[in-house]
């Protein structure tokens, strides 16, 4: 699988508002299926696990089996790749060109500046 088509597997695992919960809810410690289906009082054990598939699928969750319990384990690492790929390069775009703004902003107003002492020593002559 290209690196594009684990990247598409990662944003569609996370365009679903129920999927990101569960990242967020494993965020701190890893959790067993069923403490991960007391999180979701609203959805049944299928529906979660079906969710967790598809996080796994994308790699973003991680599952151990100890025993009878399933201890799911978030891994960042995908999410790190998206913000390689399309975030920090464009972050660092807007930041390249608000410094610009910046430098540009100054450099008129120390423009303005030099033009109205200008002005006031003519008019005082």
């Amino acid at each position: 699988m290209s690196n594009e088509d684990e990247l598409d597997h990662v944003f569609k695992a996370l365009a679903n508002r129920v999927r990101r919960e569960i990242c967020d809810a494993l965020k701190l410690r890893p959790l067993t299926t069923k403490q991960l289906c007391t999180c979701f009082p609203a959805l049944d054990r299928t529906t979660v696990m079906m969710h967790l598939r598809v996080l796994e699928e994308a790699g973003l969750v991680v599952p151990v089996r100890k025993g009878r319990e399933r201890f799911n384990h978030l891994d960042a690492m995908p999410i790190q790749a998206i913000h390689e790929r399309w975030i920090g390069p464009h972050a660092a775009a807007a930041a390249a060109g608000l410094h610009r703004l910046k430098l540009g902003l100054e450099a008129a107003e120390e423009g303005a500046g030099k033009q109205a002492e200008k002005k006031q020593s003519h008019d005082r002559a």
